[in-house]
């Protein structure tokens, strides 16, 4: 018990005296960390609610099933299967849904912005599927070239075309995909793990309502719940025991079968509970309120670098994150800037870069995001500060003096914003 309560503390100090600054972490809340660590954790509950495979399943049915709901009402979809373990395996239960092995699917590039899940070659997917990718045609503003992504569809006739991403700082065209999807017969799915909260909240776009019919993401992100993975779609909810035709109205079904028995047993419902408060926390005033200073605080940051002389790909951000080119900006790789920022309590990821030249393992690239600090309560006066800090550290990072003084600065905001509780 020792240990235990030695580790957690640990975290929690570390936490606590530093600044997240990863784009895909967040704060959950204490109603989704109490759900979390509840007798939920001891209960499988193979199936889907009211066509389960164990006994007990009273209370289990009535949790997903509100999960269900919440989710649905959120992001406007006729469904929504709640039990993926994270993003990664809801995107492979949504290819799976439609395609087969040797099936074409049209995806972003890794290097300018898509996901490991997105085609990279060493992923399991990329072993499943042909992956043709798509990219920025223009990486100082992010413009993508829709008529180019028409052609490559044209030619490759890709069963899904996917729109998505981990570190692409624009907002894309839902409608010009949808439309060069339709044109192919393919199903249009977007990964929104990212964004998802901001879509939620009304200040990002939502591709369901713009023609696409599968939408993927994660729960904890933008989305403050736990770690997990939600699919959402359109089209006519059956029965998941039945084998319905290959229909994209059938969309919903097939997915429900793709997730279970596909790919998984018995789903984590503590997960789904605590989903499906963070789906209610979503709904509430408040949650808006943070999703649009999410964006204001991305924007005041970007901002507040290139000021600085600090290099950004596509100039700026219209989302909650932003990449820096590190070599550019201050002759040093991602990682080294990474490593840099730990030291002064500043905890960012290392990321690829467009057309990268560099290894994903030590690229050219620093990826930021304002999620978590602005759960935190931090706004445009602390964007500024935390700018200052990135440029006299990465400049400094050889003078170690100079390091643990911007350390005890950062320190000192961190304590002033405790962590949410």
């Amino acid at each position: 018990m020792s240990e235990l309560n030695n580790f957690i503390a640990a975290e929690q100090d570390r936490q606590s005296r530093g600044l997240e600054l990863v784009a895909s972490e967040n704060y959950a809340s204490a109603n989704v960390l109490r759900a979390l660590g509840t007798v939920y954790s001891n209960k499988y509950a193979e199936g889907y609610p009211g066509r389960r495979y164990y006994g007990g399943q009273a209370n289990t049915d009535k949790v997903e099933q509100r999960a269900i709901e919440l989710a649905k009402q959120l992001f406007g979809a006729d469904h929504a299967n709640v039990q993926p373990l994270s993003g990664a395996p809801a995107n492979l239960a949504a290819y799976f849904a439609w395609c087969v092995p040797g099936d074409t699917i049209l995806a972003m590039d890794l290097s300018h912005g898509g996901h490991l899940t997105h085609g990279a070659p060493v992923t399991v997917p990329a072993q499943l599927f042909n992956f043709v990718r798509y990219g920025m045609s223009n990486v100082e503003t992010g413009e993508i070239d829709y008529e180019q992504v028409r052609q490559l569809a044209l030619e490759h006739k890709p069963k899904i075309l996917l729109a998505g991403f981990s570190s692409y700082p624009r907002e894309l065209d839902y409608a010009k995909l949808s439309r060069v999807a339709a044109e192919v017969g393919a199903v249009a799915m977007a990964d929104v793990a990212h964004i998802a909260g901001l879509i939620a909240a009304g200040e990002l776009a939502n591709p369901l309502e713009h023609g696409f019919q599968i939408m993927t993401s994660t729960t904890h992100k933008t989305l403050r719940g736990p770690r997990g993975g939600l699919i959402l779609s359109k089209g006519k909810v059956s029965n998941p025991l039945k084998k319905p035709d290959k229909t994209i109205e059938n969309l919903p079904t097939l997915i429900d079968r793709a997730v279970f028995p596909g790919l998984q047993g018995g789903p984590h419902m503590n997960q789904i509970l605590a989903a499906m408060v963070a789906f209610e926390e979503a709904l509430e005033p408040s949650f808006k309120v943070y999703a649009k200073q999410t964006l204001v605080n991305a924007k005041q940051l970007a901002s507040e670098l290139m000021k600085r002389n600090v290099k950004l790909i596509t100039n700026g951000t219209d989302n909650h994150l932003m990449v820096i080119d590190t070599v550019t900006s201050w002759g040093t790789s991602g990682t080294e800037a990474q490593n840099v920022l730990d030291e002064i309590g500043l905890t960012a990821s290392k990321s690829v870069i467009p057309n990268d030249t560099r290894t994903p393992s030590d690229p050219s690239g620093l990826r930021l995001g304002t999620p978590a600090i602005t759960t935190r309560g931090m706004g445009e006066e602390e964007m500024t500060q935390i700018a200052e800090w990135i440029e006299r550290a990465i400049k400094s990072r050889d003078d170690s003096a100079e390091l643990k003084k911007i350390h005890a600065e950062v320190q000192q905001l961190a304590q002033r914003l405790p962590l949410p509780s």
